[in-house]
């Protein structure tokens, strides 16, 4: 491995802060993941059947991206190719100059990483914000993201507490709630004033040219809806074939992600603004960036393709648990855009065996990567070609292996040794003779250390080989242990029998009005079940307790019957919110919206835009007030997503519990860029 890696290495294991900040990451990511996942009881399920969606599109890339073109455009968005980083960022330079921009609020995306798209802006006089709080915090560092999902993993309260002292100018706080609000106070403004927001993409579906979008601050719905261009940035493979199959995705990638059965906010976005739409950009621009996609789909590294950047394999590999993202990095000591077992292919894969090939040795090959990976990539066997120098830009047999060459050359004999079951076990007792040997020399030291020259001695000891065989301790042993099996298998079916009649079915999960109301408690959202006629009531005792005699609102056709009429002659000012009065609105501490679904197995609400449906009326304000009727509440997200409404809509939003996120000390913050509360109102039917 190349020497800057390696002191990058001892660097990251050398320092207590990053340490300490590692484990709590791990610790509480690997634990949420496994609750979320226990409630899908159809997991392993979900999982094959994403498999083979990826496989499908990855195969079919072609296709599938002529499909989600010709729908997106006939959406009214705008399509741009780029076959590099270079003519990627010349378009964006390109839109940004015939918009005359000058401020970019960008939500998080890991193509401009990708592709050091910021700089570039910079370079050419733009100023580039990062809204995403993890990302804003690194950004005022100077530094990349250290991790897909929470790019700050890497640092303590005390460092972002010094640093929003240095660069916010607020005194030194260790309250991480203090430091949140600080944050949003700073880039509301930048949202507000922003000539162009710039997002990625979590998945662009093929039937229909949506684009979707998950976050969890409201960034990411603030950067697609307030200012009056929008970008998004898509790596070419990241498509689904229909709307059925992102319901699927969304089951999976929330849960891997953050631990979560959907995220915040989950965007869907059909075009720009239409006549009469009171908000929304007026151009979308797609720039579908290719990059070396093209390359790797043609290699045999294509199986990388399948990710959905969920980041669990970084949070399950022992390798990046101790190092961290910033100790990834190529020869020349860039730190690479992705981390971890998933950068140790992507990265070598899309720039190259000779500046990052190295980085697949940064592994133990233990498999937990593919264990947690929610689309079944065999990311180990891709690590293994990795190392025997597969590169996405050459026929198989030009490759040549990356490996030390004293590595290669034990790599050989033992792969001669192998080949023969003679030859094999002669190798196998000249290893236990020589490592009862070394143990004995070495004062019972069971490892063996080995020269750096190995390739293996910089940071791993070889275990002293066995005295004897597998096979051989296996033969002697088996018999015993059968016998030991036998009598625990009768006292095992004894038990069995003697507690069947104890025995209770499991209870069924919750669905309708309670499992709605259930999950959105749980998330910390409000819920009050009532009368139509008393709607009007609990609005007004919801504003009340808050002190607020102000309301951003839908217009009165999308509201129940005189429920704004109501509001009124009880003193509260209305207003409707639109692209033109967003700085006005932004000082409303209220919001109230209707709701086209509630979603009963995660608690989240579904909002359709449109005319007289104002998106930012559920987004710019601290608290939001929703209506949702009783009979419009849905089993799960699929159910909506089949409905032809949501494929017609110029935008829709799905709303799992107030705004929240978890960027510092994985410490959960409420109340981000979008609201702090939510409260549902739900009218019985009848």
């Amino acid at each position: 491995m190349p020497g800057v890696f390696h002191s990058q290495i001892r660097k990251s294991l050398a320092d207590a802060n990053l340490q300490s900040a590692l484990d709590a990451n791990s610790v509480r990511r690997i634990q949420v993941r496994k609750n979320a996942f226990e409630s899908l009881p159809d997991a392993q399920g979900r999982r094959e059947r994403a498999h083979e969606i990826r496989v499908d599109v990855v195969e079919h890339l072609a296709t599938y991206l002529e499909q989600f073109t010709t729908h997106a455009r006939e959406n009214g968005m705008l399509i741009h190719r780029a076959a590099d980083g270079g003519q990627a960022i010349k378009q964006v330079l390109e839109i940004a100059l015939h918009n005359r921009a000058k401020l970019v609020a960008k939500s998080k995306t890991m193509v401009s990483e990708e592709i050091g798209l910021n700089h570039t802006l910079e370079g050419e006089g733009l100023e580039v914000i990062e809204t995403d709080l993890g990302e804003y915090i690194v950004q005022l560092r100077g530094e990349p993201p250290s991790h897909i999902i929470t790019p700050a993993v890497h640092l303590r309260r005390q460092d972002v507490g010094k640093l929003f002292k240095e660069k916010l100018g607020i005194d030194y706080t260790e309250d991480i709630s203090i430091m949140t609000n600080a944050a949003r106070r700073t880039l509301r403004h930048v949202f507000l004033n922003a000539d162009i927001g710039i997002s990625g993409v979590n998945f662009g579906v093929a039937e229909t040219g949506t684009l979707c979008l998950v976050t969890n601050e409201g960034n990411g719905r603030m950067v697609t809806t307030v200012p009056r261009v929008h970008i998004a940035l898509m790596g070419i493979e990241r498509l689904v074939p229909t709307l059925s199959d992102l319901g699927l995705m969304l089951s999976l990638l929330p849960r891997s992600a953050t631990g979560q059965k959907l995220s915040a906010y989950t965007s869907l976005i059909n075009g720009p603004r239409r006549p009469g739409d009171p908000d929304g950009p007026r151009e979308r621009h797609i720039i579908l960036v290719d990059n070396g996609r093209s390359a790797v789909q043609a290699s045999d590294l294509r199986e990388i393709l399948y990710c959905i950047r969920c980041g669990s394999c970084l949070n399950a590999c022992p390798v990046f648990r101790e190092i961290g993202g910033h100790a990834y990095v190529g020869v020349d000591g860039k730190i690479s855009p992705y981390p971890g077992p998933v950068g140790s292919v992507v990265s070598p894969a899309l720039f190259g065996q000779l500046e990052y090939g190295h980085l697949a040795r940064a592994s133990s090959l233990c498999g937990a990567c593919r264990e947690a990976c929610p689309v079944d990539i065999d990311l180990p066997k891709l690590l293994l070609r990795i190392r025997a120098g597969t590169e996405a830009n050459q026929p198989a047999a030009k490759n040549k292996p990356n490996a030390p060459a004293p590595l290669a050359v034990g790599l050989k004999l033992f792969t001669f040794a192998a080949s023969s079951p003679r030859w094999f076990a002669a190798a196998q007792w000249l290893a236990g003779v020589s490592g009862s040997l070394a143990t004995l020399f070495s004062r019972g030291d069971p490892w063996i250390h080995l020269p750096k020259i190995s390739g293996w001695g910089y940071s791993k000891d070889f275990p002293s080989p066995a005295a004897k065989s597998f096979r051989s301790r296996f033969r002697k042993n088996v018999q015993t242990q059968m016998i030991e099996n036998n009598w625990h298998e009768h006292s095992d079916a004894i038990r069995v029998d003697s507690s069947a009649k104890n025995e209770t079915a499991p209870i069924p999960g919750q669905k309708g009005t309670y499992g709605f109301r259930h999950e959105l408690e749980t998330l910390g959202g409000r819920f009050t079940l009532c009368l139509p006629g008393d709607a009007a009531e609990l609005v007004l005792q919801i504003l009340r307790s808050h002190g607020i005699d102000q309301l951003l609102a839908w217009e009165p056709p999308y509201l129940p019957l005189q429920l704004l009429e109501r509001l009124a002659g009880d003193g509260i000012q209305i207003s409707y919110p639109t692209a033109e009065t967003l700085e006005i609105s932004s000082q409303v501490r209220a919001g109230l919206t209707g709701a086209y679904a509630g979603l009963a197995d995660t608690g989240s609400l579904v909002l359709i835009g449109g005319q007289g449906k104002p998106m930012t009326a559920s987004l710019l304000p601290e608290i939001h007030i929703a209506i949702l009727w009783e009979k419009d509440i849905c089993e799960d997200l699929d159910q909506v997503l089949a409905k032809e409404d949501v494929k017609k809509a110029t935008a829709a939003v799905v709303i799992t519990g107030p705004s929240r996120t978890s960027d510092i000390e994985m410490t959960l913050t409420v109340g981000v860029h979008g609201p702090g509360e939510l409260h549902v109102v739900c009218l019985k039917d009848g």
